[in-house]
Parts: C-alpha cells; sequence; structure tokens
C-alpha cells in the first residue's frame, strides 16, 4: 500500500480518520480528507498505545491495527476462515478463553486454528454446539462465567511451563535467526555499512556458535530474498522452533544517538509474552555488558514478526549505524563476534536454572561446548 502522512489526502485518509474518530483519538471527522497536524498527532497515539514505531506515517502494519482496533468482541461472527479474522474482538476473546483454562495461545488477535480449538473445547464443555464460531450464544456463555485461572495470566504460566520443561541443555533445540531485510532491501545505511550486510554477518557468526553448541538452526532469508514479517514468522513455526532471534541495526535524523535496544513482544498493557521478554534482557545485558555500546534497555513492542510467531522471539537493535561511534564497532568482525558470543551465552542462560546461572558477562562459548 502506499504510505500515508502528513500531507496526504483522499479516501484513504478518510478512512483512517473515521477509525481514529471512533478510537476518540481524534474530535471529529476534518472538512476535507487532509492528513493534517491533528491527525499525525492521533496516528502518533494511537502508536504509542499499541506498541508500534511512532512515526506518524500510515504503514501497512500501522494501518492493519487501525482497522483491527475498530471492533468489539460481540460486533461479528468469529470463526476460521480461509482468511483470518483479525481485531481487537478476537483478542478479547483469546483472553476470556485462557481465562477460563482453555489454551488459545498468544494473545494475538488472529482468529487461528488454535483459537478455534480452544473455543471448540469451551462449546463442548459448556454444551454448545461445537462449530468453532463464536455468536451470540457462545458470547451469552463466554459472558456469564467467571474466571477460572488465577495467580498469573494463563499464557504467560503456559510459556514458563514450557521453557522450565524443555530442560537446561543446547543441543537439540531449534533456534531460527533472522538477519533483518535482504535481497534489494538493505535497510538502514551510513558510513559506508548496510543493515543488511551487518546482519548477514552477524548471523552467520551467531549460527556457527550455535551449531558448535549441538542447535540446530534455520536463516530466515539467504543474501538475495527479503520475506515478508509474516513469512519469517511462517517459518518459523512451521518449524516447530523454540525461539527467534531477529537482528537489526537502527538509524536516526540525529548523528548523535547510538545505542543498542532489544524488544519483545507485549501491548503495554499487560499482554506480554514472558520467556520473551526474559531473552530480551538477557540478550541486552549480554550485549551491554561486553561491548561499549550504550544501553538503550528493552522494549515491548506488537511489531508483526514478534507478535506472529509463536515461540518466544526477540529483536535486537544493534547501534547505530548513523552514529560515527557506533559504525566504527560495527565495522570491526572482532565487535561482530563479541556480539555473537554475547547472543550465545543469552540463550543458554534463558534455560538454565536461577542455581547454575552465572553472572552476567562472564560466561564464554568455550564453557557451553563443554556442557
Amino acid at each position: 500500500m502506499q504510505l500515508i502522512r502528513r500531507g496526504s489526502e483522499g479516501p484513504a485518509v478518510a478512512e483512517v480518520q473515521a477509525a481514529l474518530v471512533a478510537l476518540d483519538l481524534l474530535p471529529g471527522l476534518p472538512a476535507e480528507p487532509l492528513y493534517d497536524d491533528a491527525t499525525d498527532r492521533a496516528v502518533r497515539e494511537f502508536q504509542q498505545r499499541r506498541g508500534l514505531s511512532v512515526d506518524g506515517i500510515v504503514g501497512p502494519e500501522t494501518y492493519r491495527a487501525i482497522i483491527a482496533a475498530k471492533f468489539r468482541l460481540g460486533d461479528r461472527l468469529l470463526s476460521l476462515s480461509t482468511h483470518p479474522f483479525v481485531g481487537d474482538d478476537v483478542a478479547a476473546l483469546q483472553d476470556r478463553l485462557l481465562e477460563l483454562g482453555f489454551d488459545a495461545g498468544r494473545v494475538d488477535g488472529i482468529f487461528g486454528p488454535r483459537t478455534e480449538a480452544a473455543l471448540k473445547s469451551f462449546q463442548r464443555e459448556y454444551g454448545l454446539l461445537a462449530d468453532g464460531a463464536c455468536g451470540p450464544g457462545t458470547l451469552r456463555a463466554l459472558k456469564q462465567l467467571g474466571r477460572l485461572v488465577v495467580g498469573g495470566r494463563p499464557h504467560q504460566l503456559r510459556e514458563s511451563e514450557a521453557l522450565h520443561r524443555s530442560g537446561a541443555s543446547l543441543p537439540g533445540k531449534i533456534v531460527v535467526i533472522d538477519p533483518g531485510h535482504g535481497g534489494d532491501e538493505r535497510g538502514a545505511t551510513g558510513h559506508g555499512l548496510e543493515e543488511a550486510a551487518v546482519t548477514e554477518d552477524l548471523a552467520a557468526r551467531f549460527n556457527g556458535r550455535l551449531q558448535a553448541s549441538g542447535v540446530r538452526t534455520l536463516l530466515t532469508r539467504g543474501p538475495d530474498t527479503n520475506p515478508s514479517d509474516a513469512e519469517r514468522a511462517s517459518l518459523a513455526n512451521d518449524a516447530g522452533a523454540d525461539l527467534l532471534v531477529s537482528l537489526h541495526c537502527d538509524r536516526a535524523a540525529n548523528p548523535l544517538a547510538n545505542g543498542v535496544a532489544s524488544y519483545h513482544f507485549g501491548t503495554g498493557t499487560g499482554t506480554t509474552s514472558t520467556v520473551g521478554e526474559q531473552l530480551a534482557s538477557l540478550v541486552q545485558r549480554e550485549v551491554v555488558s561486553r561491548t561499549d555500546l550504550l544501553d538503550c534497555h528493552v522494549h515491548a513492542k506488537t511489531w508483526e514478526l514478534l507478535r506472529l510467531t509463536r515461540m518466544p522471539a526477540v529483536r535486537l537493535e544493534l547501534g547505530h549505524l548513523s552514529s560515527e561511534r557506533d559504525a566504527a564497532r560495527l565495522a570491526d568482525p572482532a565487535f561482530i563476534d563479541t556480539v555473537a558470543e554475547a547472543l550465545l551465552v543469552a540463550v543458554q542462560r534463558l534455560y538454565l536454572p536461577p542455581e547454575l546461572d552465572p553472572p552476567t558477562g562472564v560466561l564464554r562459548l568455550a564453557d557451553l561446548v563443554a556442557q
């Protein structure tokens, strides 16, 4: 789709503005469908609330999120179809099923097979027609019942328990490595570096270390391809991966902006990937402790790749190519080696029980291979 930004006009702008009015982010529809300053502020506020990149530009991801936000549970009949329903109403259904003890998976707002299976299980248990469709009768039953799962959010409890059951050993685990961009899309650039090339180099070094530790690995792309985030997530889901690590670099208009940040799936309103957050924290801490990059901390986002993956996932933004300081480090092969080892150690530490987990920055590749 064509990007919608300040100065754009036409039917697409009118649709976005109508959705923002319905969400109480705009006081009313402008006389003309012009993307003005008020619309820009409303879009930025929406992006902030939804854990999206806050740039005021309505691209494909922001547009899908705005349309999905229009729906409330009960607005439409929900069922599994060729093109799954997506929206806040689906997220509300998933959250309700999880509260009642039915495994609908992550609250991602996508009505997929797992949500349908959970809904059918609910319908069977409560004497309803198990057709996998959320119509008026099923909706009434969902509203009448109290919460059964207590002591934490259900999906977070399941995710943590699955991590515990998987054991501390790395051999046999499946990790998907996702070097950002690729093909003709080179990503951020600066000081003679391209994001796609930097992430390819880091992915190759990280991949070698994982394989040396007995981990099965998959790369989401080669040097000449650039799959969509949905395609990358689908590859990881189909492989039954245990983890996904996405590698990126950043850039900013201000050349003084610098540092490293890590991201995990989270809406900012309580829905999060607990293990994804734990992995992001470990990645951030290991990279910061082994390098001199500025710590820009860990953040929750609803970016497609983080939202669509069914396993814990982390996205690393390794420095700013627009920063002379960061770029000099990213051009150094020894620095990339250090980051690759930091990533490997973070993955291992994720699985170690607390009593065996060493302090940040001290575990080395030789220690992991010897285990």
